[in-house]
């Protein structure tokens, strides 16, 4: 729980807008941020989110409820979904 004090309290004190995208390797490990790059968090609670191909793009949808639960407890802005995109000129 030490930890997720540490988080939160940082993230709280970075400028707007910026919340989701520092907290987005945290929220979905390693993994998934090496493939999975913030574009921006939009003014209605979308987080963009840009991925290689389809495989990417169904792992992100297959954990997007996890993340947006754990960015909710985060705290900072508000998510309320994340968009998922494909790079152009590498779809499947």
């Amino acid at each position: 729980m030490g930890r997720e004090k540490v988080v939160v309290g940082w993230l709280r004190r970075v400028p707007k807008g910026e919340a989701p995208l520092l907290a987005w390797p945290l929220v979905c490990g390693s993994p998934v941020a090496g493939s999975a790059h913030v574009l921006f968090s939009l003014p209605d609670a979308v987080l963009r989110v840009e991925v290689r191909d389809a495989g990417w793009q169904r792992e992100v949808h297959s954990i997007a409820f996890r993340c947006l639960a754990t960015l909710k407890r985060y705290g900072g802005e508000k998510v309320e979904r994340i968009d998922c995109v494909i790079s152009q000129g590498k779809q499947e």
